[in-house]
Formats: C-alpha cells, sequence, structure tokens
C-alpha cells in the first residue's frame, strides 16, 4: 500500500452559511467513511503565491490550491476512486492525486 495526496483546487464558494454547512457535513462523512484509508483528514491552505523565474505573482493561478489529504490505498486506480466520491466535486472544483515518493538517504 501507498500514501496518495488528494489536491483540492478551486471550485465556487458556496452561497449561504446554510450550504456550507451542508457541504461540511457531507465532506465529513466522506472522509469518515474512508476509515483506515485515511493518514490526514486534510489541512485547509490560506491564499498563495505562485513563484518563478519571473517573480512572485499572488492567488495562485487559475486553479489555486485550497488544501489536501493524505489516504493509504492499494493503487493510484483505488486512489482515484476514493477522490472521484468526494463532495468537493459537487463545488466544480478539481481534485490532483499524487503518490507520495519516500525519499532515499544518499549518506552511509
Amino acid at each position: 500500500m501507498s500514501n496518495y495526496v488528494i489536491a483540492y483546487h478551486g471550485g465556487k464558494k458556496p452561497e449561504s452559511p446554510e450550504e456550507e454547512a451542508a457541504h461540511m457535513a457531507k465532506w465529513k462523512a466522506w472522509i469518515g467513511g474512508l476509515g483506515d484509508a485515511v493518514v490526514n483528514p486534510g489541512t485547509p491552505l490560506g491564499k498563495s503565491k505562485t513563484v518563478s523565474s519571473d517573480g512572485v505573482t499572488d492567488g495562485g493561478g487559475s486553479n489555486p490550491l485550497l488544501g489536501f489529504s493524505i489516504v493509504r490505498a492499494d493503487s493510484m486506480d483505488a486512489a482515484l476512486e476514493i477522490a472521484r466520491a468526494c463532495p468537493t466535486l459537487n463545488l466544480h472544483g478539481t481534485i490532483e492525486v499524487a503518490e507520495v515518493m519516500e525519499m532515499k538517504s544518499t549518506s552511509s
């Protein structure tokens, strides 16, 4: 089994406090339903800046990173199935999934 980062991008903000509460209830039910597959249930992120060789720009571009979770799955396909059930997609956001690669020590 490997760990996978599920990164949440963009999407629309809920239009009312009630809509936001309903979305959070769905998200908590989804993440809670993953059980032992959850390594990190979620870390929301603040406004970002993008660094390039041309300098620094605000806002994270057209599809800013909003947060991430880490899950354990048997394969990329299994991690994608987990991501496809995330209610973030109902807010027209996108989800990026990447396997966490272990760094090998180069010291002796």
